[in-house]
Parts: C-alpha cells; structure tokens; sequence
C-alpha cells in the first residue's frame, strides 16, 4: 500500500496575468500561483486524492506565496524547496481575445530550474502510485540530472509514470533540444497527455492520428490523451480510439490551465480503474468528465487554486 496517490516534479512559478487596465490606461497584472505540475496536483486533490510536489522556488515573497497556495488546496510541500540566491520563476501570460495565451518568462535562471538530484526524495517517489513530469525540469543539465532520478526512482517501485511535454518554445537553447527531452519522456511514460499542435511538432504530421500512430509505432506507450481546445480531446488505448467532443462556454476568459486540468482529472479515472482494464465506456467517461472540468477552468483566473469540484463537474 502506498501513502501518496500522485507526487510530480517540476516547475511551480507565478503566473501574472492580465487583468482589466488602471485608471491611466495601464495593463494590471494578477499574480496567479502556476507551474503545470501542480496544477495537475491541485485537480486531484481537488478530487479527494493524496499528492506531494518535489521542486524549487526562490526564498523570496513570491516563493512564500507559492508554498503557501499548494498547500491551501491539499498538495503536500514538504518536497518544496526553497532557494537562497536564486528568485522564484516567472511568467507573463498574453491573452488573446479567444482565450488563447501567449507566455513571456523571467527565468535565466531562475529557482526551478535549480533542483538538484541530491534533493530529489527518493522515498516519496517509491511510495506514490503515479509519478507525473514534464520537460521544463528537463531544459538544463543540473534539472534534468533531478528528474532522470525521480524517475528512475519511479520505476524501480512500480510506480506508474505520466508525462506531459507541456511545450513551451521560449525556454530551450533549441527546439531540437526539447525535441531530444520530449523523446525521453515518451520512451518512460505509462501514460501520456499531449496537445494537437505537440503532437504535430514532435512527429511532423498535421494529422492528428497519424501523429500518434507514428508516435505509438516508435513507442510503447499503454494509454495516451489528446487534447485538442475546442474540438474536445481522444484518447488511444491497445485498439481503441475514443473522442469525446468540447464543452463550449460563452464566458471563456482564458485557457491557462485547461490542459493540465484534464490531465489531473485522466489520472483521476486511471487512478480509479487501473490502467489494466480500460475500454471504449471508460475512456469515453474519463473523456466526458475531464472536458468538462477544463471547460470550468476556462472561466476562471488562473487554474491552480480555482479548480471545480466533483460536484461543479457533475453538474
């Protein structure tokens, strides 16, 4: 029996969004406690499940913040350390007027990128079920050292292991450098949730099912999730292919967040049923509800701390 239901690894930052204009005409900015993997970890909890965070932040205000917004909303931060000299992660959110967003980000360098492998606690990773990363802990040597080891960690305890390359172009040295990381990752993982435009950079097809048909024929990848904004998501499982379509609404403000929210809420379901025994009314279910949940988050500022219910999702 293990203690902990998900524990991931990686980047919790601050996410200034905009947010209305002073009275001089000015853009404001709302400080957004962010970072991909804990969204992930906020869903779940959210959902009533046990999760822990390894990563950095600066030993400033924003890094206090941070600590302090994981564990409001039930992320263990035991794991989370805190960095001396280096300041905490940032990341400036363009809004477009679809929803869709566009990121600036303050981190050369900055505290998450500054894990080490010394501080990557092996024994949290042997006691959770999942293990759950992506490739922003993996665009610098010393971080990525850190997350070869938790990983490493994860398998050798059974652990399942769940990826996301959550692409963010303006943080590599070279597109062919995320591309070489985004490859380790697929080689690793149990479970995988990737975007319609990843999955077209990573394999050079526009077709989304030829995309992962090329992917899945140079990986053994039991479960994987697409998600595709407003043209719902599928999932691809042994010879399933399952989609379920969007859940539109009218007051969409942004999409930050939306993708990690459905990934929290797949990992929800695998979480429920395993892994072993999915099939065509599972995955349609697991697609179902997490659409949903990210079509809630959508309407809300920020994901990280505004993440529905199992009721709203129901409803």
């Amino acid at each position: 029996m293990k203690s902990y239901d998900v524990t991931a690894l990686g980047e919790l930052l601050i996410d200034f969004t905009e947010n209305g204009k002073s009275s001089q005409g000015n853009p404001l900015f709302e400080a957004n406690p962010g970072g991909a993997p804990c969204n992930v970890l906020a869903m779940l909890s959210k959902l009533g499940h046990k999760t822990a965070f390894i990563g950095k932040v600066g030993a400033d205000f924003f890094g206090e913040q941070l600590k302090a917004a994981i564990t409001e909303v039930g992320i263990d931060a035991s794991y989370l350390c805190m960095d001396e000299e280096i300041h905490t992660t940032l990341a400036m959110v363009h809004t477009y007027p679809d929803g869709d967003r566009d990121f600036s980000f303050y981190r050369n360098p900055g505290a998450d990128m500054m894990l080490t492998e010394k501080e990557v606690p092996e024994e949290l990773i042997s006691n959770s079920k999942i293990f759950h990363f992506g490739t922003l802990s993996m665009t610098h040597e010393g971080v990525r050292k850190a997350t070869k080891k938790a990983i490493a960690a994860a398998k050798e305890s059974g652990a399942l292991i769940s990826f996301d390359p959550n692409l963010r172009p303006p943080l590599w040295k070279s597109l062919e450098d995320a591309k070489e990381q985004a490859a380790f990752g697929f080689s690793q993982c149990d479970i995988l949730k990737i975007s319609d435009n990843e999955i077209q950079w990573f394999t050079g097809e526009e077709d989304y099912d030829k995309g992962i048909e090329k992917l899945r024929s140079q990986y053994d990848i039991p479960l994987i999730l697409l998600s595709m904004g407003k043209e719902g998501s599928r999932a691809y499982y042994k010879d399933l292919r399952v989609e379920v379509g969007a859940v539109l609404q009218e007051n969409t403000i942004e999409t930050t967040g939306a993708g990690d929210t459905f990934g929290g809420c797949c990992l929800y379901f695998v979480l429920k049923y395993g892994l072993e025994q999915l099939d065509e009314e599972k995955l349609r279910e697991m697609l179902a509800f997490a659409n949903k949940a990210a079509s809630i988050v959508t309407t809300r500022k920020g994901a990280l701390r505004v993440m529905p219910s199992l009721e709203e999702i129901r409803n």
